[in-house]
Order: structure tokens, then C-alpha cells, then sequence
């Protein structure tokens, strides 16, 4: 039995998890084992009544489960940024969950936007560094004098528009990057021990081409890992050229690892490719410590008890949630399950169907249990 953790959050948070759920105890039933589900009522709801985003408490309880099933953050009675940082982050920083792991695949019956491309042309996994780069949240905002220790910055900002630097008239903001060399070094690890069970190539993602103190740490580490998986090929790619790459030849790619900032906006473009946010799953993994698997999507709180969400990208994430768990068969099943259930043409408006959020979480079940 599984100790699982469920927090269903913000808008159709809830509802998409319930699906999830749903899918994931069918395949349980299937497969001979069983998950047993707390509920943390951690979301917009409780921080307007109580003002507690995710107390200690409540991460000491959290550690004790091996993964955390999230459904969404977001409620556009709180201002941007209080959820997200107060919960979210604060969850994958608490539990270290150093990896954000998206497979960017196009299942069968789904259409992506690249002529030409098939189901065989993506099929490919991001790694993406999860706790360092401009996340580390160092950064600030000063006039003039203010934050002394900075004299460098305003002794440039003061020649270059002719300032004085003794005046308060310009306003700086600057954020910090920080990566370190144990922290790139584990989630590369996780990288190539991936491509060892794939196709046996990596694909590093940086801009050390301009940013070259900190990246070129990064592709430092990068090669002294490559040393050490000789049978796995390996290429530098730059921010903006793997961009172009993943829309002409996203056949090319394997397992691609990068830092934080730019993993954050590839994998976007990742789910575009692979059909839309709707089919979009995401797992923060410390995989010796607590996990947390989620949708890549907002709560989209207008659709909120409509009943009309797209669940897939949520089941989707319970795979990896088995899969993480040892459960690789159960996870698999779920994945070919959401795919015939695609074929079946049992999909939400997203995806051009009639289906309500219950029916498709329904199908996935009974083509698990068939």
C-alpha cells in the first residue's frame, strides 16, 4: 500500500484531481496494489479565511508521504505571485525536489502544430534543474544611493544615461542566478541515468555564450558527468537555437537537460507541441525524499465547477506518480489508456470533443480495468 498525499488547490484543481484519483485507484485495482489518500485543504480558499499559506506543520506531515498529488495554483482573488510562491514553490524548495521532470510525446489521435510531425517524430523528456538559476530569488529594486554594497551597478547605470551616481532619480531592479556545482551535478545524473534507459542522448541547454560565468559552470559540470557515460552521446545547444530545433526537428531530441529559467520556458513550448497545456504533465522529483506530480496548467478559475476541464494532463501526472512509485507497469497502462481514450474521441472542447471532465476520467478507468 501507498501513502499518497492530495492536494487538490485552486478553480479545477480539484475537479481534475478527482479524475486523477479516479484513474490511479482503477489501475491500483488492476495491477494488485493500493493507495491510500490524505487530503490537504492547502489553496485560495483557506489563505483568504485564515491567511495560512502551507504551514510547518504541514510540511512535516507532507515529508512523511512518498509523493504529493497537486492539482492547481491560482485564484484571481489573491494577488499573482502569493500563491504560487507561498505553496508551490515553497513545497519544491522545502522537499528539495531538485528534478522537474516533462515528457514531451504526442500521443496517437492527437494533432500539434508542426507540418509534418507525427507521434514518432515527438517523443522526447525535459530534465529541468529545479531550485537554482534566477529561482533563488535574489534580487531587489534601489534608487540612487541605496544598497552601497552595489556600487558597481550604479557607478554603470550613472555613465550610461549620464546620471549622478549621488542621485535617487534612477530606479534599478536587478535578480541574481545561482547555480552550484553539486546542484547541477545531481540533476544531470538524473539526466544521463534516464538516457541510459532511452535512447542514450543528452542535450544540454544553456547560454553560455553571453551569461559565460555562470553557464560555463554549467557546461563544466555537463562534461565531467558526459566522462562518466561514455556509452551516452552528448551536444551543447544554446537557449534560442534549441527553441528552433524543437519546432524543425523535435525527432532529433532524447532527453534534454537545463537549467532552471529556460527549462521553465522550453517545456512550454514542449506542450504546445505535444497537443496544449491539456496534455501536459509535470512530476517535482527528489527521488530520495517527498515528490509531487501536477498538470503544467493554470487552475483557470473560470471554468471552476463547470465540469467542462480537460483531466489528461492530471491522469498523466498520476503515471508518473506510479511510475515514481515502482509501479512502472500500472503507469504505463494509464498512459496507453488516456491514449485510447483519445481514440475513442471521448476529449474535452480543448481537444475538440463533447465530453465533460467526470466522462473522460471515466474512460481512462474502464479502459484500465478492461
Amino acid at each position: 500500500m501507498y501513502r499518497v498525499a492530495s492536494i487538490g488547490g485552486d478553480g479545477i484543481g480539484p475537479e481534475i484531481l478527482d479524475e486523477g484519483k479516479k484513474v490511479l485507484d482503477a489501475a491500483a485495482e488492476k495491477y494488485g496494489f493500493e493507495i491510500e489518500w490524505t487530503d490537504f485543504p492547502i489553496g485560495a480558499d483557506r489563505y483568504l479565511e485564515t491567511g495560512e499559506l502551507v504551514g510547518e506543520d504541514e510540511l512535516r506531515e507532507l515529508s512523511t508521504f512518498p509523493a504529493i498529488y497537486f492539482g492547481s495554483i491560482g485564484d484571481d482573488r489573491v494577488r499573482p505571485g502569493v500563491l504560487e510562491k507561498g505553496i508551490l514553490l515553497a513545497l519544491r524548495f522545502y522537499f528539495d525536489q531538485y528534478v522537474n521532470l516533462r515528457p514531451i510525446k504526442l500521443l496517437h489521435g492527437v494533432s500539434t502544430p508542426l507540418a509534418g510531425k507525427g507521434p514518432e517524430d515527438i517523443d522526447f523528456v525535459v530534465v529541468r534543474e529545479n531550485t537554482e538559476d534566477f529561482y533563488v530569488g535574489i534580487g531587489n529594486r534601489f534608487r540612487g544611493r541605496q544598497h552601497a554594497d552595489l556600487e558597481v551597478i550604479r557607478n554603470l547605470y550613472s555613465v550610461r544615461f549620464g546620471l549622478d551616481a549621488e542621485s535617487d532619480a534612477e530606479e534599478i531592479a536587478y535578480q541574481i542566478g545561482v547555480l552550484s556545482r553539486e546542484g547541477s551535478r545531481r540533476v544531470m545524473e538524473y539526466a544521463f541515468d534516464l538516457a541510459e534507459r532511452r535512447e542514450k542522448r543528452v542535450t544540454s541547454v544553456d547560454k553560455a555564450n553571453v551569461l559565460s560565468d555562470v553557464y560555463g559552470l554549467w557546461r563544466e559540470v555537463f562534461s565531467e558527468v558526459a566522462a562518466a557515460h561514455p556509452g551516452v552521446s552528448t551536444e551543447f545547444n544554446f537557449v534560442d537555437a534549441v527553441t528552433m530545433w524543437f519546432v524543425k526537428n523535435p525527432e532529433w531530441f532524447d532527453v534534454v537537460v537545463t537549467p532552471n529559467m529556460f527549462g521553465d520556458i522550453i517545456t512550454d513550448l514542449g506542450a504546445m507541441i505535444q497537443g496544449g497545456l491539456g496534455l501536459a504533465p509535470g512530476g517535482n522529483i527528489n527521488p530520495k525524499g517527498t515528490s509531487m506530480f501536477e498538470p503544467i496548467h493554470g487552475s483557470a478559475p473560470k471554468y471552476r465547477g463547470l465540469g467542462v476541464a480537460n483531466p489528461i494532463a492530471t491522469i498523466w501526472a498520476g503515471a508518473l506518480l506510479l511510475d515514481h512509485l515502482g509501479e512502472h507497469e500500472a503507469g504505463e497502462a494509464v498512459v496507453a489508456a488516456i491514449e485510447g481514450t483519445i481514440r475513442d474521441g471521448v476529449v474535452t472542447r480543448d481537444l475538440g470533443g463533447t465530453a465533460g471532465t467526470v466522462d473522460v476520467g471515466d474512460h481512462v478507468a474502464h479502459l484500465i480495468r478492461s
